[in-house]
């Protein structure tokens, strides 16, 4: 028999037969499959529906219904991971990293295990610093769906960038409310962006700290603080001022896009830029969407464009 193979591969070879093909496929006796990029979903996903997407995943790659369907389980996975589920993630690199079903590709499942990782996953951080840092672009699946808007008129985005009022927080207390409005047009800011900002950072509670030391009304960090000259994080004027410059500075660097501003405000510009647009991590696109329906879905406000230089994600389309 493997005479027989060698004798045919070689007379297709040499033109003996089919010479008027012009391609011969390779051959190959198990060649997996490479599932294709699902769709972006239609209208708003809510947090059971990404979970339902990964628990029918993990039945379906492992069989537990007694159907096996690696492909069908990437795809869900794929769904799941985007929307920022971790173990979605973990789980899909899991897959492509051994090739379970589907296709092997390395360089995807390490952008999947550092995505896991950044969210916490621990099993994803071993798994991270085995393959070493990702190399290249992101893959789709964890490309974040776009922003889910309502119905028009508010969620065109070609209308001007104030046409709808905006909202103020409604427990927002009144003399923070004052000394926003008084010095937020110094940074060319909405008052209503900060206040925004801070009732989902804080809750407008001073003393607020997070488990990553983020302090004061507008939940900044060491890090930030210093960035913007703020001594004392404890003292609400200077945290306010300093939340301010950040957002600024953010407001420039992504000329205006609310979107990339608040979830860089969360996860950091770096991580913005990696994924070229919100991170696939749940609670940062959780912070936006948040953030956004009180700001009645404004996607673009006024920058002082003389801060700083945009980013270069910016040029190359994000």
């Amino acid at each position: 028999m493997k005479r027989l193979v060698t004798s045919l591969l070689t007379l297709l070879a040499s033109g003996g037969l089919l010479a008027a093909t012009t391609a011969i496929p390779s051959l190959s006796l198990d060649q997996p499959p490479r599932p294709a990029t699902p769709p972006a979903e239609a209208g708003p996903v809510v947090p059971a529906q990404v979970e339902r997407w990964r628990q029918e995943a993990e039945a379906l790659e492992h069989g537990d219904s007694g159907l096996r369907d690696p492909v069908r389980a990437a795809q869900l996975y794929c769904r799941a991971a985007r929307h920022g589920d971790a173990l979605a993630q973990y789980n899909l690199a899991w897959m492509l990293t051994n090739g379970r079903g589907i296709e092997r590709d390395d360089a995807q499942a390490a952008h999947l295990f550092a995505a896991a990782a950044e969210q916490g996953l621990e099993q994803a951080q071993n798994m991270a610093k085995t393959l070493g840092t990702p190399l290249g672009e992101p893959p789709a699946c964890l490309r974040a769906p776009p922003p889910e808007l309502p119905a028009p008129p508010q969620a065109k985005a070609a209308q001007p960038a104030r046409a709808v009022p905006l909202p103020i927080p409604p427990n927002a207390p009144e003399p923070i409310v004052r000394f926003v409005k008084l010095v937020a047009p110094d940074y060319q800011l909405a008052p209503e962006l900060v206040l925004a900002v801070m009732a989902t950072e804080s809750n407008f509670n001073p003393l607020a700290e997070s488990p990553k030391n983020a302090q004061g009304l507008m939940q900044l960090i060491p890090d930030t603080a210093t960035r913007f000259k703020v001594k004392n994080l404890r003292d609400p004027a200077q945290n306010i001022h300093g939340g301010m410059a950040y957002l600024r500075w953010l407001m420039a660097y992504f000329q205006g896009d609310v979107q990339l501003v608040l979830a860089a405000y969360n996860a950091g510009e770096r991580a913005v830029e990696r994924y070229r647009g919100v991170p696939p991590y749940a609670e940062t696109q959780s912070y936006v969407r948040r953030i956004l329906a009180r700001l009645n879905w404004t996607l673009r406000l006024p920058y002082d464009a003389k801060i700083t230089a945009p980013s270069a994600m910016l040029a190359r389309g994000s």
